[in-house]
């Protein structure tokens, strides 16, 4: 049977409404990190890695370590050509950043957590 009841249209949304509506996910990271076993720069890698996510993303990032050790065919998906490299996934889009992270600063502007010289300049 079919309804008499006529809907009212859709208003569209705007911008705001928009970015406030995103899914519960929205603002959870999802980090890939290439390593080579148990290496001393491999280590180094995931507990500067960790130390980053806890001081800027505490609760909202997953990490995936690929030990390319075990599965080196797993580098070709991520077009991986050194190691370690970090690979954020989510939020888009895709970032790699190749070293062991020591560089605080240098991790955050390449993950995007914080802005450029040139962009604080700018601001």
């Amino acid at each position: 049977m079919k309804s008499s009841q006529k809907r009212a249209p859709q208003q569209p949304l705007s911008l705001d409404k928009l970015s406030r509506k995103k899914g519960p996910n929205s603002d959870h990271w999802e980090l890939r990190l290439y390593v080579a076993g148990q290496s001393p720069r491999s280590v180094a890698a995931f507990s500067n890695l960790k130390k980053i996510c806890e001081q800027h993303l505490p609760g909202r990032y997953n990490i995936e370590v690929v030990d390319l050790v075990k599965h080196p065919q797993l580098a070709a998906g991520d077009q991986i050509v050194a190691i370690p490299t970090l690979v954020r996934k989510l939020p888009q889009p895709l970032r790699k950043i190749v070293g062991d992270l020591r560089d605080t600063e240098r991790a955050l502007v390449g993950l995007q957590l914080r802005p450029t010289m040139s962009e604080r300049g700018r601001a």
